[in-house]
């Protein structure tokens, strides 16, 4: 062929005069346009292989391109200014078509990172781009498009969730010693523009000092300006390694309302961040979500406060967040807006009489939750609790927090498992009882029980009444195999929707015809898997990916399948994610029910390998157990 030459103003051109592209402003243009790689094609040319449709975004310069599938004889003709590829393609193609020269052309290419930067940082673009799969990290020239796009002296947006605390770190650590006076270290601050200093002794880290500490018990107390800072600092501050990954500052903000964090490097410390240095994620508004839920003084305000959770899980899943991140920032939430109202319960009603632990019980305590969520709590209450005498306080204290709870969002638990029920809210030693009647006697009402309740973690309160029981209730399942039996048992009445054949089983009949349920088929089976691996393993934690990962180390599951089961959750857990995203973008309440039609040949194969993977391991763990082999 001998087509007209081509150079990278015609790309230029073609860029700025297009439908999609001339979107973007003229600064970002320019710098995209050296990043495409334009490609002459004699007519015939396999341009994308099947199943090679999603490597790569191609535009249409000149000439004409077939997109076909060589397996249902189906095809689409692109002229000139037409796109294809990754992202511009329809994902139900993604895997099955491929794209031929349909006569000689010039073909512009971009790689999949760089549209899926450019859709992350430009909302209107992402519009005509369909389907964008996960693209990984933004690559180098992602990097660059996105750094001229932004204003000057802006830097390009990280990754929080994989992105080590080290990475956060702006300058070196601003310290003092501790018998610094408050005048000296406030003066230091300005100076230096910081809103914080560490207070270091014999290059150990001492205290922590912040504005807010200058404001509040200074100024507003009056406070002589001539005593030593550290009568204000925060000692022993809550810190965190420099290999640690941002997501878990985000955490311990949101959980803590806490706006600053040291940074340790083993020992020596390595500087600190902030709330502000991780102000340009999206993710990062669960740290100020946290912040509002804890200035709110009433419940019509926590309720405003609550409709923001919808949208920050619409957030996560187009930041492509892992479900395992994404179930610990909404579960943060959850948490704060339990605790708050717990605030407001002692502040109504006044000092509890006696101790107690406020205790979430299901997905909130394996920090799992979703937007689409109800409540499971209980309380633990000290053993010198008398009902003739506390009774009435704890009623209306836990009627208060559950109602509360509602008027967030999380509705009344259907089964009445909630601490406004009086069975829940009982003394540890009558909690003590019931697990012990479970272990020993488990029917089917108690295995039942047992699956809520054996996955508690304290939110507020004195958490020893909770770890105590705990620890006993561990050793009394560790190797109990009568009752690991039955539990097993229990957990192979939730299996996955797969047919003789490996086919997927729709449900047939009701309002979710033709849809699967992702909870219940998919996440739950999973789920029950890891607390059957916990409980005779005796391993404390209560998260589902955190226990597949402990108990392979104690042999209750092979390494090989604690990594497949954690691959399969994760993989669910994003498929859920993704579709309650989409339906509250359409303006629709979020369900956990999936038509296939939402998939990619792709990820509907993925979908039947995950469910062939705890079909396996259930299988395998029923054979253990019918067998004796414990």
């Amino acid at each position: 062929m001998n087509p007209a030459p081509h150079t990278l103003a015609t790309v230029q051109t073609a860029l700025t005069s297009h439908r999609v592209w001339s979107q973007l402003d003229a600064a970002t243009l320019e710098a995209l346009a050296p990043l495409w790689q334009l490609e002459a094609s004699d007519v015939g040319t396999t341009l994308l292989l099947q199943g090679r449709l999603h490597s790569r975004t191609g535009l249409v310069v000149s000439g004409a391109v077939d997109l076909h599938d060589p397996d249902l004889d189906m095809a689409v003709h692109l002229l000139p200014g037409d796109m294809f590829g990754f992202g511009a393609t329809p994902a139900q193609y993604l895997t099955t078509w491929q794209a031929t020269a349909a006569s000689d052309s010039h073909i512009a290419w971009l790689d999949a990172d760089t549209v899926a930067a450019l859709c992350r940082d430009h909302g209107a673009l992402a519009y005509y781009f369909p389907s964008l799969p996960s693209a990984g990290q933004p690559s180098t020239a992602a990097a660059a498009v996105a750094a001229a796009a932004q204003p000057p002296g802006s830097g390009v947006h990280l990754n929080l969730l994989g992105t080590p605390v080290r990475a956060l770190i702006k300058r070196d650590p601003i310290t003092l010693p501790p018998d610094t006076t408050i005048r000296a270290a406030a003066l230091q601050m300005r100076d230096l523009r910081v809103s914080s200093v560490l207070l270091v002794e014999q290059g150990h880290l001492f205290g922590l000092v912040t504005d807010r500490d200058l404001r509040n018990r200074v100024v507003a107390q009056g406070l002589d300006i001539d005593r030593p800072v550290s009568d204000i600092a925060t000692l022993a501050p809550i810190t965190l390694q420099a290999q640690s990954p941002a997501f878990e500052a985000l955490l311990l903000m949101a959980r803590h309302n806490i706006h600053h964090i040291p940074v340790m490097d083993g020992t020596r410390i390595a500087g600190m961040i902030t709330a502000t240095d991780l102000a340009e994620q999206h993710s990062t508004s669960a740290v100020y979500l946290a912040g509002d839920v804890y200035k709110q003084t009433t419940v019509e305000g926590l309720a405003r406060v609550s409709a923001k959770i919808k949208p920050l899980q619409q957030h996560l899943a187009a930041a492509d967040a892992s479900a395992y991140s994404t179930g610990h920032i909404i579960t943060t939430i959850t948490d704060a807006l339990t605790t708050r109202l717990i605030h407001l319960a002692e502040a109504q009603l006044g000092p509890p009489p006696v101790d107690y632990v406020w205790v979430a019980a299901g997905s909130q305590a394996r920090s799992e939750q979703t937007a689409k969520s109800d409540q499971d709590n209980c309380m633990v209450l000290d053993d010198r609790y008398n009902d003739a005498q506390h009774g009435d306080y704890f009623r209306a204290f836990s009627r208060f927090v559950c109602d509360g709870l509602a008027e967030c969002g999380y509705i009344h638990c259907p089964g009445e498992m909630m601490a406004m029920t009086d069975k829940w809210r009982q003394p540890r030693q009558r909690w003590a009882q019931y697990f012990q009647q479970w272990v020993d006697t488990p029917d089917p009402m108690a295995l039942m029980l047992t699956c809520v309740f054996f996955d508690l973690r304290a939110i507020h309160g004195k958490a020893e009444l909770l770890e105590s029981l705990r620890t006993e209730v561990l050793q009394r399942t560790r190797g109990n195999s009568l009752f690991l039996a039955h539990m097993v048992g229990n957990a192979l009445k939730h299996r996955p929707p797969l047919g003789l054949f490996g086919t997927i089983a729709r449900i047939r009949g009701g309002e979710n015809a033709g849809t699967i349920d992702l909870k219940h088929s998919g996440i739950v089976p999973i789920v029950d898997l890891a607390r059957v691996y916990a409980l005779a393993g005796g391993v404390a934690a209560i998260n589902t990916h955190d226990r597949l990962e402990v108990a392979s180390v104690a042999g209750e599951v092979s390494p090989q399948s604690a990594r497949d089961l954690r691959d399969a959750l994760e993989f669910l857990s994003k498929l859920r994610i993704a579709h309650q995203a989409r339906q509250m973008a359409q303006g629709e309440a979020p369900d956990n029910f999936l038509a296939l039609e939402e998939l990619s040949n792709f990820e509907r194969s993925h979908l039947k390998e995950a469910f062939s993977v705890v079909q396996t391991l259930q299988g395998v763990l029923g054979q253990r157990y019918q067998t004796g082999r414990y």
